[in-house]
C-alpha cells in the first residue's frame, strides 16, 4: 500500500474519484459554502477511502438511497489537513457527503467589497493550486486523480458564478437567489476545479473567449487581451489541437496572489498585467500554454511539477516567437533568467530545492515556491530541443501530448518515454535529478538587449531608448548595480517615471533598486505597493528588502500585520516562510504604530 502523492492520502488500493456532482450555496454573510457533493468512484466497495480534507465542517457521509455511513475524521496534519475515511458500501460506487467550508478554508478567498475595484459587491474565488482543493471539497486533492464534475452553484441575486467548466445556464433559486449549472466533461486534475462568484460582466474577445471583470475595468482589459485567439492557435502549432471547449479569461481583485492561473476555460489573470499598453499580455501565453502543460498532461505530484511548468514556459516562448518573433521571445528568456539566478543564490544552503525531481514527503509546497520548475524546466526542456534539433523535437511534442493526453505521469515516466521516442542520450539524470544547472545549461541568444547592455549604469540615449520595449526596460533596469548614487535614480525618475510606472513589472524592480540604494521615494512607493496588490511576485521581495534594512524593518512589520489579513492565504505563506528565516513570529507580529494603507 504506497501513496501516488506525498500531499494526499490516497494509496494504490483505493477506489479512485472519477467524477463529482457538487452543490454549493455562497454565504457571504458569514464567509463559507454550504454544500453537498456526490462522490463517484472508479469501482464499487466494499473498500476502505480516505479523502482529503483541511477544516471542513463534515457533516454526514450518506449513500444515494440516503442511508448513512460511519465516517471518521482523522488528525490534522499541518501540511495535508485532515483525512475523511469511510468504507464504501458493497456494490456501491458513490457517496454524498453534506458539510460546509470554514473560515480556515486555504482555497476560498472572501473579497470584501472594498477591496474590489466596484467597491458595491464581494467578491469570490478559490485558488486550489497547489493542494487546497482540499479545503473547499472532500476528494482525492492529487494530481494523479483526474476528474468530471457538475456543478449547482447559489448566489445573491446581482452575482454571477463561474468555473473551469462550461456554463449550463442560470435559474431564479429561493427568493434573492440564483443558481447556475455547470458541466465540466474532460477530466481534470482537482486543483483545476474552481468557483469564483462576483459582480462581473462579460466582453467577447475571440471567437472562443470571452473576458470577464468588475464593470468598471472591462473595457480596458477587454482592449488590452484582444489577441487572445492568437495565442491559442499559436499554442495549437505547438501542442496540438486546442483540448477544451472555450478559453475564457477573467480579470481577478488585487489581492490574487499570482499572475495567472492556468484553469481550464477560465484563466484567472492577476489586475497588475493592465497596463494600457499590451506590454504584459505575454503572462497570457504562459496561462494558455498551461491549457496542454499541465491542464491536459499533468504531473502526478508536487514532485514532478517541472513537467507542467518547464513545457508550459517552454511553449510560452515558442508562441511569443510566432507572435512576435524569435528576438522577442529570446529577450523574454533571458530576461527571466536573472529571476531563476537570484532563486538558485537564495537555496544556496538549501540545494534540494533546486533539483527538478524532487522528494517532498512533509514539505509544504507553497512554502518552496521557486523558478525552479518554470525555468530550470524550460532550460531541460530547451536543452532536449537542442540537442536533437527543432525538427524533431516538434514531431516529439506533438506525440508526447497526444499520446498523454487527460492523464498524470512522473519524471520517470516520462523519461522512458523520453528515452524510447526521441533519444536515450541525453543526459536526464544531471538535468533532472542534480542541484543547480548543469554547465551546459542553453543561454538565450537576446539582441534585443544588446543595445541595453551598451547603455549599462548610464542614463539612456531618449532617442535611442524611444523604441525599447518594456522588456527592454525590465533588463535596464534588472541590470542597475546597487547602491546606486540617489542623485541618479532622481534623475532616472524625473526622465522615465519609474517610481509611478504604470508597468509593475518594471515599477517593482525599480523599487528594488531604490531601496538598496537609499533613495527616499522608493521607501513610501515599496509600502504602497504592498498595501495595494497581493502579487507573491511582486510582495515578497519587497518585504525581503525592508524587513533586512533596520530602518524600514518595523514599519514593514507593521504593514504586515495589517496587510496579511488581505492576502490570498498562499501568498501569505510565502511571505511568513521569508520571515520565519529572519527569526521572525509571523502569527505573533509586534505592532508598534498603525501600519499605512494605501490603496485599500
Amino acid at each position: 500500500m504506497t501513496r501516488p502523492d506525498p500531499h494526499s492520502y490516497l494509496t494504490d488500493d483505493q477506489p479512485r474519484i472519477r467524477h463529482i456532482d457538487w452543490t454549493a450555496a455562497v454565504d457571504f454573510d458569514h464567509s463559507h459554502l454550504d454544500c453537498v457533493v456526490q462522490v463517484m468512484f472508479d469501482r464499487p466497495g466494499p473498500a476502505a477511502v480516505s479523502l482529503d480534507t483541511r477544516a471542513l465542517d463534515i457533516q454526514a457521509v450518506r449513500t444515494s438511497a440516503g442511508e448513512p455511513v460511519a465516517f471518521e475524521i482523522g488528525p490534522h496534519d499541518k501540511v495535508l489537513g485532515e483525512p475523511l475515511s469511510f468504507t464504501l458500501p458493497d456494490g456501491l460506487d458513490k457517496v454524498s457527503i453534506t458539510y460546509a467550508t470554514s473560515a480556515e478554508s486555504t482555497a476560498l478567498q472572501w473579497v470584501t467589497p472594498e477591496q474590489t475595484s466596484g467597491g458595491t459587491h464581494h467578491f469570490l474565488y478559490s485558488q486550489c493550486q497547489t493542494i487546497h482543493a482540499r479545503s473547499m471539497i472532500p476528494l482525492h486533492d492529487s494530481m494523479s486523480v483526474r476528474l468530471t464534475y457538475t456543478a449547482h452553484i447559489t448566489v445573491p441575486e446581482g452575482y454571477t458564478a463561474l468555473m473551469s467548466a462550461d456554463s449550463l445556464g442560470d435559474t431564479p433559486g429561493l427568493p434573492g437567489t440564483r443558481t447556475f449549472e455547470f458541466s465540466a466533461a474532460k477530466p481534470m486534475p482537482p486543483y483545476l476545479v474552481v468557483l469564483l462568484a462576483g459582480h462581473i460582466e462579460s466582453a467577447e474577445i475571440g471567437p472562443r473567449s470571452r473576458i470577464w471583470a468588475e464593470p468598471a475595468e472591462l473595457d480596458a482589459a477587454a482592449w488590452e487581451f484582444v489577441g487572445v485567439e492568437e495565442f491559442v492557435r499559436a499554442g495549437e502549432e505547438v501542442y496540438g489541437p486546442y483540448p477544451w471547449s472555450r478559453a475564457d479569461l477573467v480579470v481577478m481583485p488585487p489581492s490574487y496572489p499570482y499572475g495567472g492561473m492556468e484553469n481550464p476555460q477560465l484563466t484567472y489573470l492577476t489586475p497588475t498585467v493592465i497596463t494600457g499598453d499590451r506590454s504584459l499580455v505575454d503572462t497570457l501565453s504562459h496561462e494558455i500554454a498551461h491549457h496542454w502543460a499541465g491542464d491536459m498532461v499533468t504531473a502526478t505530484s508536487m514532485e514532478h511539477f517541472w513537467l507542467n511548468e518547464g513545457f508550459a514556459s517552454w511553449g510560452e516562448r515558442r508562441m511569443s516567437e510566432a507572435v512576435h518573433g524569435r528576438e522577442v521571445a529570446e529577450m523574454h528568456a533571458a530576461v527571466v533568467r536573472t529571476l531563476l539566478d537570484e532563486d538558485l543564490a537564495y537555496f544556496a544552503d538549501r540545494p534540494e530545492h533546486t533539483r527538478l525531481r524532487r522528494e517532498m514527503t512533509g514539505v509544504d509546497p507553497d512554502a518552496t515556491s521557486s523558478w525552479v520548475s518554470h525555468e530550470k524546466g524550460y532550460l531541460v526542456v530547451r536543452a532536449m530541443e537542442e540537442f536533437v534539433g527543432r525538427e524533431r523535437f516538434d514531431a516529439f511534442v506533438l506525440k508526447y501530448f497526444k499520446d498523454f493526453a487527460f492523464s498524470s505521469l512522473t519524471t520517470e515516466e516520462f523519461v522512458d518515454y523520453a528515452r524510447r521516442e526521441l533519444t536515450n542520450d541525453f543526459d536526464y539524470q544531471e538535468w533532472l535529478y542534480a542541484p543547480g544547472l548543469p554547465d551546459s545549461a542553453p543561454r538565450a541568444h537576446a539582441i534585443l538587449l544588446e543595445e541595453v547592455a551598451r547603455t549599462g549604469q548610464e542614463l539612456p540615449d531618449e532617442e535611442t531608448s524611444a523604441h525599447w520595449r518594456a522588456e527592454q526596460w525590465h533588463y535596464y533596469v534588472a541590470q542597475l548595480k546597487t547602491p546606486q548614487d540617489p542623485a541618479f535614480l532622481a534623475r532616472l525618475d524625473e526622465h522615465y517615471g519609474f517610481t509611478t510606472h504604470r508597468n509593475l513589472d518594471i515599477r517593482q524592480l525599480w523599487i528594488l533598486v531604490g531601496l538598496r540604494s537609499d533613495y527616499a521615494p522608493a521607501v513610501d512607493a515599496a509600502f504602497d505597493m504592498v498595501a495595494r496588490i497581493g502579487r507573491m511576485r511582486f510582495i515578497k521581495p519587497l518585504y525581503d528588502e525592508l524587513v533586512d534594512n533596520p530602518v524600514t524593518r518595523q514599519r514593514a512589520i507593521d504593514a504586515y500585520a495589517v496587510n496579511r489579513p488581505r492576502y490570498h492565504s498562499i501568498a501569505a505563506s510565502v511571505v511568513d516562510s521569508r520571515l520565519v528565516k529572519l527569526g521572525i513570529d509571523p502569527e505573533n507580529l509586534p505592532v508598534s504604530t498603525p501600519a499605512p494603507t494605501s490603496g485599500q
